[in-house]
């Protein structure tokens, strides 16, 4: 870890491990998903020791404290020095894993997905039959 007073969020977020590069971070930010101290972050916007930063991520917001500054993207543990989750937030966290525990996936209750063009054919032969079409034939 480099000491520094001030860096850029979008670094920061890209060197917490938090985005995997940092336009994905910058795209975040301008997306309004990223705030400081509770203010709308802008990808310039420069965070320092003590700034609390709120994420808005697939459903939950994670509040994390910056406990210290990295302009460099290092392995995981040391990533894990750069800031400490709110107690609130974890227990935000916790709750969420734990209704997505007792709610089922929509997905997971299709048997199988759309019929192909085959399967379409066997359904309408099934029901009506080949004998029972309409036909502008004479014939009867």
């Amino acid at each position: 870890m480099v000491a520094m007073d001030k860096l850029r969020i979008d670094k920061w977020l890209w060197a917490a491990r938090f985005y995997k590069t940092r336009s994905l971070a910058a795209d975040e930010i301008n997306k309004g998903r990223i705030e400081v101290n509770s203010q709308v972050a802008k990808p310039s916007r420069e965070v320092k020791l003590g700034d609390t930063v709120a994420m808005r991520r697939e459903g939950q917001v994670r509040t994390v404290v910056v406990l210290a500054l990295s302009g460099l993207r290092g392995p995981a543990p040391q990533a894990q020095l750069l800031f400490q989750e709110t107690a609130e937030s974890l227990h935000a966290k916790a709750d969420h894993a734990q209704q997505r525990r007792f709610v089922r996936e929509p997905a997971q209750s299709m048997v199988h997905g759309r019929p192909t063009k085959r399967d379409r054919r066997d359904l309408q032969q099934a029901q009506h039959g080949w004998n029972a079409r309409w036909s502008a034939s004479v014939d009867s």
